[in-house]
């Protein structure tokens, strides 16, 4: 039997993510050497590449790289558990994928995914070998790069133990912190789907009022009462998945469009990533 101490695989543990009963059997078959117990590690986590593709990866951390006002990039990176969200290990990988995605021209994930990150390996080589070590599968799920007149942000710990777990990237057409901030908080906390009205696909739109039209006949409405009935419902629901047709958090009685109306800004676009949400 090897020479280690419980110590001795909480810091195996903490170096590489991998689970404790592997950290013990690595640091056993490589008496007690931390190096040849991160290979052992680093080879059993290669073969099951594999087995993993299948797993949920539904814990991680969302990264924020701003550069100026007008460039930031925001990336989620996905893992199996919060405990290796919160190892520095999958930290550092966090940030070296969000300078990497910083400094690509493509915003297309799977390009960039394909694009070289050190001599011969790709983003997407470099994460799986992480994985081989840490023992979890890695996901880069997300990712979007904002340049313009001001880009505001915003980051969310839902747990003080584990790094931030939302994000967002809202674009205004003049610099305005103040408004800006409190859009970026407003898309955190109320999850608009598009800007405005004038987002919404078309398909989407009709099949809304599809439902809202079933749904008014099969309540037995007058027939004469029914497109009434469902253009307000359609309005309903532009008002709860755009953000311009939100209630404003910070002064309920009014619109988001009329606060950025009186603040003389136009909202261009945004990005809103919460981990484990598609």
């Amino acid at each position: 039997m090897a020479n280690f101490s419980a110590a001795d695989v909480k810091k195996l543990r903490d170096m590489t993510g991998a689970g404790m009963m592997a950290c013990k059997k690595a640091l056993n078959e490589a008496d007690g050497d931390f190096d040849q117990a991160v290979e052992a590690l680093r080879i059993k986590g290669a073969k099951d590449v594999g087995k993993r593709a299948e797993r949920t990866a539904a814990q991680g951390t969302v990264v924020l790289k701003q550069e100026s006002d007008s460039k930031a990039t925001l990336v989620e990176l996905n893992c199996e558990t919060d405990f290796v969200a919160k190892n520095d290990q999958f930290i550092t990988l966090a940030n070296e994928v969000a300078d990497f995605v910083s400094a690509q021209s493509s915003v297309d994930l799977d390009t960039v995914m394909a694009a070289e990150i050190e001599s011969g390996k790709s983003l997407q080589a470099y994460i799986e070998g992480k994985s081989a070590v840490i023992g979890e599968k890695l996901q880069l799920s997300n990712i979007a790069k904002f340049e313009g007149a001001y880009i505001a942000t915003y980051l969310h710990k839902s747990d003080p133990d584990l790094p931030p777990t939302m994000g967002v990237l809202v674009e205004l057409d003049k610099a305005d912190e103040q408004i800006g901030k409190d859009l970026a908080q407003q898309i955190a906390a109320m999850a608009p789907q598009y800007v405005s009205k004038d987002d919404v696909p078309d398909e989407v739109v009709e099949r809304e009022r599809g439902i809202a039209e079933q749904t008014t006949r099969e309540e037995g409405k007058p027939e004469q009462a029914i497109p009434k009935i469902v253009e307000g419902r359609l309005n309903g629901y532009f008002k709860e998945v755009t953000l311009l047709g939100q209630p404003s958090v910070k002064e309920n009685k009014k619109t988001v469009q009329n606060v950025v109306d009186e603040a003389g800004v136009n909202v261009k676009r945004f990005a809103r990533f919460k981990v484990g949400q598609a």
